[in-house]
């Protein structure tokens, strides 16, 4: 029995595809492929922009430590909210450390879970990832939104949300350098 070029082909596709499904290649191309398709956030025009009044927010630190929001009150702040097993979330942090390893003397950085500390440590050592994370106190009062992750947050030295990000970005790009350039200057 002949098995034709076209059956061969067919078979490799396949293969391909499965590969996608059962190995770390298929992990690994879908974030790719999230971070080919995500796009720069928009800035929120001003008159459409919102404003914090109220910064008491309780937080933990890498520490495991309890915070208050209420530190960055008057400072540049980026909050993302992520979670490590959410496969954008995964693929937008890269970007997201590119932005922090630029401005993390200049801007306050939150990057939010609400998962528990050893999965997270795993992840971060995993990924190679230096940025701050912050873990979310369920149940605790917010002075924003939190949203469904990935999602974020860039606020002014006086409060106003800048740009409310829903969904997978891409934060290693000119319109949010030059933003954050104009915010902390």
């Amino acid at each position: 029995m002949k098995v034709s070029r076209k059956t061969i082909l067919n078979i490799l596709f396949m293969a391909f595809v499965l590969s996608f499904f059962v190995t770390p290649l298929g992990y690994y191309g879908k974030v790719l492929l999230n971070q080919i398709f995500s796009f720069r956030p928009e800035v929120i025009e001003v008159g459409q922009q919102q404003q914090i009044t109220d910064y008491n927010w309780k937080l933990k630190n890498a520490k495991w430590e309890f915070f208050n929001f209420e530190k960055s009150k008057g400072n540049v702040v980026f909050i993302n909210f992520w979670a490590s097993w959410r496969l954008p979330c995964a693929a937008e942090l890269k970007s997201i450390q590119n932005l922090y390893d630029k401005y993390k003397d200049k801007v306050d950085f939150y990057i939010i879970t609400d998962e528990e500390k050893l999965p997270v440590e795993e992840f971060m050592k995993e990924n190679k990832f230096t940025f701050p994370v912050t873990y979310l106190i369920i149940g605790e009062r917010s002075p924003l939104t939190i949203l469904k992750p990935p999602s974020s947050y860039i606020i002014d030295k006086k409060g106003y949300i800048r740009v409310k990000q829903e969904g997978i970005a891409d934060w290693d790009n000119k319109t949010i350098y030059n933003l954050i350039n104009e915010l902390i200057n």
